[in-house]
Protein backbone atom coordinates (compact mmCIF):
# COMPACT_ATOMS: atom_id res chain seq x y z
CA UNK A 1 0.00 0.00 0.00
CA UNK A 2 1.46 3.55 -1.08
CA UNK A 3 2.18 5.86 1.70
CA UNK A 4 0.64 8.93 1.98
CA UNK A 5 1.65 11.55 0.06
CA UNK A 6 1.55 14.03 3.45
CA UNK A 7 2.24 12.07 6.41
CA UNK A 8 1.37 15.85 8.02
CA UNK A 9 -1.97 14.48 7.75
CA UNK A 10 -1.62 11.34 10.30
CA UNK A 11 0.65 13.32 12.63
CA UNK A 12 -2.26 15.81 13.40
CA UNK A 13 -4.72 12.61 14.25
CA UNK A 14 -2.34 11.19 15.98
CA UNK A 15 -1.78 14.31 18.05
CA UNK A 16 -5.19 15.39 18.47
CA UNK A 17 -5.89 11.65 19.76
CA UNK A 18 -2.97 11.49 22.22
CA UNK A 19 -4.13 14.90 23.23
CA UNK A 20 -6.78 13.73 24.68
CA UNK A 21 -5.71 10.17 26.29
CA UNK A 22 -7.29 8.26 23.57
CA UNK A 23 -6.57 4.96 22.30
CA UNK A 24 -6.30 4.02 18.80
CA UNK A 25 -9.27 1.47 19.14
CA UNK A 26 -10.94 3.70 21.29
CA UNK A 27 -10.72 6.88 18.50
CA UNK A 28 -11.96 4.68 15.67
CA UNK A 29 -14.67 2.85 17.17
CA UNK A 30 -15.91 6.95 17.84
CA UNK A 31 -15.05 7.10 14.20
CA UNK A 32 -17.12 3.83 12.76
CA UNK A 33 -13.72 2.99 11.15
CA UNK A 34 -11.30 -0.05 11.74
CA UNK A 35 -8.24 0.76 14.20
CA UNK A 36 -6.46 -1.10 11.94
CA UNK A 37 -7.70 1.95 8.96
CA UNK A 38 -6.75 4.24 11.42
CA UNK A 39 -3.72 3.20 12.45
CA UNK A 40 -2.41 2.76 8.65
CA UNK A 41 -4.00 6.34 8.19
CA UNK A 42 -2.03 7.77 11.15
CA UNK A 43 1.28 6.14 10.01
CA UNK A 44 0.96 7.35 6.65
CA UNK A 45 0.39 4.35 4.88
CA UNK A 46 -3.49 4.86 3.66
CA UNK A 47 -4.19 8.26 1.55
CA UNK A 48 -6.60 10.55 3.43
CA UNK A 49 -8.36 12.28 0.95
CA UNK A 50 -11.49 10.92 1.48
CA UNK A 51 -13.78 13.38 2.10
CA UNK A 52 -15.86 11.36 4.23
CA UNK A 53 -13.40 9.26 6.41
CA UNK A 54 -11.76 12.45 7.12
CA UNK A 55 -15.19 13.91 8.20
CA UNK A 56 -15.41 10.81 10.51
CA UNK A 57 -11.97 11.01 11.80
CA UNK A 58 -12.84 15.06 12.49
CA UNK A 59 -15.86 14.53 14.07
CA UNK A 60 -14.45 11.52 16.18
CA UNK A 61 -11.34 13.60 17.82
CA UNK A 62 -14.26 16.83 17.44
CA UNK A 63 -12.35 19.24 15.16
CA UNK A 64 -12.99 20.29 11.47
CA UNK A 65 -11.91 18.68 8.46
CA UNK A 66 -9.52 21.16 7.30
CA UNK A 67 -7.43 20.91 11.13
CA UNK A 68 -6.47 17.70 10.16
CA UNK A 69 -6.27 18.72 6.27
CA UNK A 70 -4.29 21.58 6.96
CA UNK A 71 -6.10 23.54 4.87
CA UNK A 72 -7.61 26.30 7.38
CA UNK A 73 -6.73 29.16 5.68
CA UNK A 74 -7.25 29.81 1.64
CA UNK A 75 -4.96 30.50 -1.05
CA UNK A 76 -2.60 33.58 -1.06
CA UNK A 77 -4.40 34.71 -4.53
CA UNK A 78 -6.56 38.06 -3.85
CA UNK A 79 -9.94 36.73 -5.02
CA UNK A 80 -9.86 33.80 -2.96
CA UNK A 81 -8.78 35.89 -0.07
CA UNK A 82 -11.23 38.77 -0.66
CA UNK A 83 -13.74 35.37 -0.86
CA UNK A 84 -12.83 34.17 2.84
CA UNK A 85 -12.54 38.14 4.22
CA UNK A 86 -16.10 38.41 3.23
CA UNK A 87 -17.72 35.67 5.27
CA UNK A 88 -17.45 37.77 8.78
CA UNK A 89 -19.74 40.23 7.04
CA UNK A 90 -22.36 37.90 5.17
CA UNK A 91 -22.46 36.19 8.75
CA UNK A 92 -23.42 39.06 10.77
CA UNK A 93 -25.92 40.10 7.81
CA UNK A 94 -27.57 36.52 8.32
CA UNK A 95 -27.67 37.34 12.17
CA UNK A 96 -28.91 40.41 11.34
CA UNK A 97 -32.21 39.39 8.76
CA UNK A 98 -34.13 37.54 11.61
CA UNK A 99 -38.05 37.92 10.30
CA UNK A 100 -39.26 37.38 13.87
CA UNK A 101 -37.53 41.09 14.53
CA UNK A 102 -38.75 44.82 12.81
CA UNK A 103 -35.55 45.72 10.11
CA UNK A 104 -33.23 48.70 11.33
CA UNK A 105 -34.02 51.77 11.60
CA UNK A 106 -32.90 54.37 9.12
CA UNK A 107 -32.43 52.21 6.06
CA UNK A 108 -33.50 53.60 3.51
CA UNK A 109 -36.18 51.30 1.02
CA UNK A 110 -34.71 50.17 -2.08
CA UNK A 111 -37.89 49.22 -5.37
CA UNK A 112 -38.56 45.69 -5.58
CA UNK A 113 -37.05 45.79 -9.02
CA UNK A 114 -33.94 46.99 -8.45
CA UNK A 115 -33.43 43.88 -5.50
CA UNK A 116 -34.71 41.49 -7.70
CA UNK A 117 -31.83 42.34 -10.29
CA UNK A 118 -29.22 42.26 -7.78
CA UNK A 119 -30.19 39.29 -6.65
CA UNK A 120 -29.93 37.89 -10.52
CA UNK A 121 -26.04 39.23 -10.15
CA UNK A 122 -25.43 37.52 -7.17
CA UNK A 123 -27.12 34.11 -8.96
CA UNK A 124 -25.03 35.02 -11.75
CA UNK A 125 -21.35 35.56 -9.71
CA UNK A 126 -22.41 32.10 -7.69
CA UNK A 127 -22.97 29.87 -10.77
CA UNK A 128 -19.67 31.46 -12.30
CA UNK A 129 -17.64 30.45 -8.85
CA UNK A 130 -17.10 33.89 -8.26
CA UNK A 131 -17.63 33.87 -4.32
CA UNK A 132 -16.03 36.80 -3.51
CA UNK A 133 -18.01 38.73 -5.55
CA UNK A 134 -21.24 37.06 -4.33
CA UNK A 135 -19.93 37.43 -0.73
CA UNK A 136 -19.37 41.23 -1.29
CA UNK A 137 -22.74 42.06 -2.83
CA UNK A 138 -24.89 39.50 -0.36
CA UNK A 139 -24.57 41.36 3.21
CA UNK A 140 -26.37 44.91 1.94
CA UNK A 141 -28.79 42.99 -0.16
CA UNK A 142 -30.21 40.76 2.32
CA UNK A 143 -30.59 43.55 4.73
CA UNK A 144 -32.33 45.48 2.03
CA UNK A 145 -34.35 42.42 1.32
CA UNK A 146 -35.19 42.29 5.39
CA UNK A 147 -36.35 45.93 5.19
CA UNK A 148 -38.96 45.57 2.02
CA UNK A 149 -40.28 42.62 4.14
CA UNK A 150 -42.11 44.89 6.13
CA UNK A 151 -42.83 47.03 2.86
CA UNK A 152 -46.09 47.26 0.66
CA UNK A 153 -44.28 44.59 -1.97
CA UNK A 154 -43.19 42.22 1.22
CA UNK A 155 -44.85 38.98 -0.81
CA UNK A 156 -41.61 39.50 -3.78
CA UNK A 157 -39.30 40.50 -0.79
CA UNK A 158 -39.77 37.32 0.75
CA UNK A 159 -39.52 35.21 -2.25
CA UNK A 160 -36.48 37.18 -3.21
CA UNK A 161 -34.97 36.85 0.18
CA UNK A 162 -35.26 32.96 -0.08
CA UNK A 163 -33.28 32.96 -3.21
CA UNK A 164 -30.74 35.27 -1.51
CA UNK A 165 -30.07 33.30 1.28
CA UNK A 166 -30.54 30.06 -0.54
CA UNK A 167 -27.39 31.57 -2.59
CA UNK A 168 -25.78 32.88 0.92
CA UNK A 169 -25.80 28.80 2.02
CA UNK A 170 -24.17 27.53 -1.48
CA UNK A 171 -21.29 30.52 -1.00
CA UNK A 172 -20.83 29.45 2.51
CA UNK A 173 -20.77 25.66 2.04
CA UNK A 174 -18.42 26.01 -0.69
CA UNK A 175 -15.92 28.38 1.12
CA UNK A 176 -15.48 25.83 3.52
CA UNK A 177 -17.86 27.09 6.27
CA UNK A 178 -20.88 24.59 6.70
CA UNK A 179 -22.15 26.06 10.30
CA UNK A 180 -22.68 29.38 8.44
CA UNK A 181 -24.19 27.66 5.11
CA UNK A 182 -26.85 26.21 7.98
CA UNK A 183 -27.92 29.88 9.27
CA UNK A 184 -28.60 30.70 5.83
CA UNK A 185 -30.64 27.64 5.58
CA UNK A 186 -32.28 28.91 8.01
CA UNK A 187 -33.02 31.98 7.20
CA UNK A 188 -34.31 30.58 4.04
CA UNK A 189 -36.53 28.43 5.88
CA UNK A 190 -37.39 31.13 7.13
CA UNK A 191 -38.51 33.31 4.40
CA UNK A 192 -40.00 30.29 2.49
CA UNK A 193 -42.19 29.68 5.61
CA UNK A 194 -43.21 33.53 6.00
CA UNK A 195 -43.83 32.83 1.98
CA UNK A 196 -46.01 30.62 2.07
CA UNK A 197 -45.03 28.81 -0.68
CA UNK A 198 -44.66 24.70 -0.71
CA UNK A 199 -41.94 25.09 -3.64
CA UNK A 200 -39.97 27.32 -1.75
CA UNK A 201 -40.18 25.40 1.01
CA UNK A 202 -38.53 22.93 -0.82
CA UNK A 203 -35.87 24.89 -1.77
CA UNK A 204 -34.93 25.40 1.33
CA UNK A 205 -35.13 22.12 2.74
CA UNK A 206 -32.28 21.41 0.44
CA UNK A 207 -30.44 23.71 1.28
CA UNK A 208 -30.95 22.65 4.76
CA UNK A 209 -30.00 19.53 4.13
CA UNK A 210 -27.00 20.05 1.92
CA UNK A 211 -25.85 22.09 4.58
CA UNK A 212 -26.22 19.43 8.01
CA UNK A 213 -24.93 17.15 5.51
CA UNK A 214 -21.64 19.34 5.00
CA UNK A 215 -21.45 19.74 8.63
CA UNK A 216 -21.17 15.31 8.96
CA UNK A 217 -25.12 15.59 10.60
CA UNK A 218 -25.59 12.94 7.77
CA UNK A 219 -28.96 11.19 9.02
CA UNK A 220 -30.59 14.83 10.21
CA UNK A 221 -29.71 15.58 6.39
CA UNK A 222 -31.33 12.58 5.05
CA UNK A 223 -34.39 13.43 7.67
CA UNK A 224 -34.48 16.66 6.32
CA UNK A 225 -34.34 15.51 2.44
CA UNK A 226 -36.98 12.68 2.88
CA UNK A 227 -39.89 15.09 4.69
CA UNK A 228 -38.97 17.74 2.20
CA UNK A 229 -39.90 15.35 -0.43
CA UNK A 230 -43.14 14.16 1.06
CA UNK A 231 -44.53 17.45 1.14
CA UNK A 232 -43.31 17.76 -2.38
CA UNK A 233 -45.29 14.98 -3.85
CA UNK A 234 -48.44 17.23 -3.76
CA UNK A 235 -46.82 20.09 -5.46
CA UNK A 236 -45.08 18.56 -9.03
CA UNK A 237 -47.89 20.68 -10.90
CA UNK A 238 -46.07 23.69 -9.51
CA UNK A 239 -43.48 25.54 -11.37
CA UNK A 240 -39.69 24.33 -10.43
CA UNK A 241 -41.76 21.25 -8.40
CA UNK A 242 -39.95 18.66 -9.96
CA UNK A 243 -36.93 19.94 -10.03
CA UNK A 244 -36.43 20.25 -6.39
CA UNK A 245 -38.62 17.43 -5.80
CA UNK A 246 -35.18 15.80 -7.96
CA UNK A 247 -32.70 17.90 -6.80
CA UNK A 248 -34.14 16.34 -2.81
CA UNK A 249 -32.98 12.67 -4.01
CA UNK A 250 -29.79 13.76 -4.89
CA UNK A 251 -29.31 15.25 -1.73
CA UNK A 252 -30.76 12.11 -0.13
CA UNK A 253 -28.38 10.06 -2.23
CA UNK A 254 -25.22 11.90 -0.25
CA UNK A 255 -26.74 11.70 2.97
CA UNK A 256 -27.70 8.14 2.66
CA UNK A 257 -23.84 7.46 1.38
CA UNK A 258 -22.30 8.96 3.99
CA UNK A 259 -24.14 6.94 6.23
CA UNK A 260 -22.60 4.08 4.43
CA UNK A 261 -25.77 2.99 2.97
CA UNK A 262 -25.07 2.30 -0.83
CA UNK A 263 -28.42 0.59 -1.48
CA UNK A 264 -30.44 3.20 -0.48
CA UNK A 265 -28.12 5.50 -2.21
CA UNK A 266 -28.36 4.06 -5.59
CA UNK A 267 -32.41 4.15 -4.88
CA UNK A 268 -32.15 7.52 -4.71
CA UNK A 269 -29.98 8.39 -7.51
CA UNK A 270 -32.34 5.78 -9.52
CA UNK A 271 -35.17 8.16 -8.44
CA UNK A 272 -33.65 11.34 -9.32
CA UNK A 273 -32.66 10.58 -12.87
CA UNK A 274 -36.52 9.12 -13.64
CA UNK A 275 -37.64 12.21 -12.76
CA UNK A 276 -34.42 13.59 -14.68
CA UNK A 277 -35.20 11.57 -17.56
CA UNK A 278 -38.93 13.34 -17.40
CA UNK A 279 -37.99 16.93 -16.98
CA UNK A 280 -35.08 16.78 -19.23
CA UNK A 281 -32.35 19.53 -18.72
CA UNK A 282 -33.61 22.54 -17.03
CA UNK A 283 -32.35 25.95 -15.34
CA UNK A 284 -35.61 26.19 -13.06
CA UNK A 285 -34.30 27.95 -9.37
CA UNK A 286 -30.91 28.32 -10.47
CA UNK A 287 -30.78 24.29 -9.68
CA UNK A 288 -30.40 22.96 -13.13
CA UNK A 289 -31.87 19.44 -12.50
CA UNK A 290 -31.31 16.87 -15.40
CA UNK A 291 -29.50 13.72 -16.59
CA UNK A 292 -26.49 16.08 -16.60
CA UNK A 293 -26.76 16.91 -12.80
CA UNK A 294 -27.61 13.95 -12.27
CA UNK A 295 -24.40 12.06 -13.59
CA UNK A 296 -21.79 14.36 -12.01
CA UNK A 297 -24.25 13.95 -8.65
CA UNK A 298 -23.30 10.23 -8.91
CA UNK A 299 -19.57 11.37 -10.04
CA UNK A 300 -19.33 12.90 -6.62
CA UNK A 301 -21.37 10.48 -4.39
CA UNK A 302 -18.70 7.33 -6.20
CA UNK A 303 -15.59 9.30 -6.25
CA UNK A 304 -14.68 8.93 -2.22
CA UNK A 305 -15.25 5.22 -1.46
CA UNK A 306 -16.56 3.85 -4.67
CA UNK A 307 -15.46 2.24 -7.73
CA UNK A 308 -12.69 5.19 -9.16
CA UNK A 309 -13.34 3.23 -12.50
CA UNK A 310 -17.03 4.01 -13.03
CA UNK A 311 -16.71 7.53 -12.19
CA UNK A 312 -14.20 7.76 -15.14
CA UNK A 313 -16.91 5.69 -17.22
CA UNK A 314 -19.44 8.25 -16.09
CA UNK A 315 -17.27 11.60 -17.30
CA UNK A 316 -16.76 9.84 -20.75
CA UNK A 317 -20.69 9.78 -21.57
CA UNK A 318 -20.97 13.33 -19.79
CA UNK A 319 -20.69 16.24 -21.47
CA UNK A 320 -20.75 18.98 -18.44
CA UNK A 321 -20.97 22.18 -21.47
CA UNK A 322 -24.79 20.72 -21.01
CA UNK A 323 -25.03 22.91 -17.84
CA UNK A 324 -24.29 26.34 -18.41
CA UNK A 325 -22.89 26.63 -15.40
CA UNK A 326 -19.16 26.55 -13.71
CA UNK A 327 -20.62 25.83 -10.55
CA UNK A 328 -21.74 22.57 -11.93
CA UNK A 329 -19.26 22.17 -14.56
CA UNK A 330 -16.34 22.20 -11.58
CA UNK A 331 -17.28 19.54 -10.06
CA UNK A 332 -17.45 17.15 -12.99
CA UNK A 333 -14.23 17.99 -13.59
CA UNK A 334 -12.65 18.26 -9.73
CA UNK A 335 -14.27 14.91 -9.71
CA UNK A 336 -12.97 13.36 -12.52
CA UNK A 337 -9.38 14.22 -11.53
CA UNK A 338 -9.87 12.65 -8.26
CA UNK A 339 -10.96 9.50 -9.45
CA UNK A 340 -8.11 9.19 -12.41
CA UNK A 341 -5.54 10.13 -9.34
CA UNK A 342 -6.96 6.85 -8.03
CA UNK A 343 -6.28 4.31 -11.08
CA UNK A 344 -2.62 3.77 -11.73
CA UNK A 345 -0.70 5.20 -14.97
CA UNK A 346 -3.40 8.19 -15.11
CA UNK A 347 -1.72 11.17 -13.26
CA UNK A 348 -1.52 12.75 -16.86
CA UNK A 349 -5.21 12.70 -17.22
CA UNK A 350 -5.64 14.00 -13.77
CA UNK A 351 -3.61 17.10 -13.96
CA UNK A 352 -5.42 18.05 -17.16
CA UNK A 353 -8.84 17.66 -15.69
CA UNK A 354 -7.18 19.98 -11.89
CA UNK A 355 -6.06 22.36 -14.39
CA UNK A 356 -9.54 22.63 -15.78
CA UNK A 357 -11.31 22.98 -13.09
CA UNK A 358 -9.36 25.57 -11.98
CA UNK A 359 -9.47 27.47 -14.95
CA UNK A 360 -13.71 27.28 -14.63
CA UNK A 361 -13.00 28.12 -11.02
CA UNK A 362 -10.14 28.68 -9.26
CA UNK A 363 -11.88 30.05 -6.14
CA UNK A 364 -13.99 26.89 -5.45
CA UNK A 365 -10.38 24.81 -6.58
CA UNK A 366 -8.06 26.49 -4.38
CA UNK A 367 -9.58 25.99 -1.33
CA UNK A 368 -11.12 22.81 -1.77
CA UNK A 369 -9.51 20.17 0.81
CA UNK A 370 -9.85 17.11 -1.25
CA UNK A 371 -8.49 18.35 -4.35
CA UNK A 372 -5.32 19.91 -2.34
CA UNK A 373 -4.93 16.06 -0.78
CA UNK A 374 -5.17 14.83 -4.25
CA UNK A 375 -2.80 17.16 -5.55
CA UNK A 376 -0.19 16.00 -3.14
CA UNK A 377 -0.91 12.49 -3.84
CA UNK A 378 -0.05 13.40 -7.13
CA UNK A 379 2.76 15.67 -6.28
CA UNK A 380 4.63 12.89 -4.55
CA UNK A 381 4.70 10.59 -7.44
CA UNK A 382 5.62 12.71 -9.59
CA UNK A 383 8.93 14.08 -8.23
CA UNK A 384 11.05 12.58 -11.04
CA UNK A 385 7.72 12.38 -13.80
CA UNK A 386 6.24 14.93 -16.21
CA UNK A 387 3.72 16.88 -14.63
CA UNK A 388 5.16 17.59 -11.86
CA UNK A 389 5.80 22.09 -12.32
CA UNK A 390 2.29 21.97 -13.21
CA UNK A 391 0.98 20.23 -10.16
CA UNK A 392 3.78 22.05 -8.08
CA UNK A 393 2.35 25.26 -9.02
CA UNK A 394 -1.23 24.30 -8.35
CA UNK A 395 -0.42 23.24 -4.60
CA UNK A 396 1.28 26.80 -4.39
CA UNK A 397 -2.01 28.35 -5.21
CA UNK A 398 -3.52 25.99 -2.86
CA UNK A 399 -0.94 26.19 -0.20
CA UNK A 400 -2.12 28.50 2.83
CA UNK A 401 -0.36 31.71 3.24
Amino acid sequence: MRRSTDPAVGERIRARRLHRGWSIRFAASRAGISHATWSRIERGLQASDNRFMLADIAGALECAPADLAGIAVPAPDRATAAAQGAVLGLRRALIDIDLTEPPAEGREAVPVVELARSVSLADALLQACDYAGAARLLPDLLRDLHTETAGPGHREALRLLCDATHIACTVLRNLGHPADAWLAAERCRDAADAAGDPVLRGHAAYALSRAATACGSYQRGQTIAERAMDDLDRELGRPGGPEVLGSLHLVAALASRCRQRPEDSRDWLTQAAELARRTGETTAMGMFFGPTNVDIWRMSIEVDDGDPALVVDIARRTVPAAIPAGLRQVFYYADTARALARIGGRDREAIRFLLTAERIAPQHVRTSAELAATTRVMLDRSRRQAGGSELRGLYERMRPG
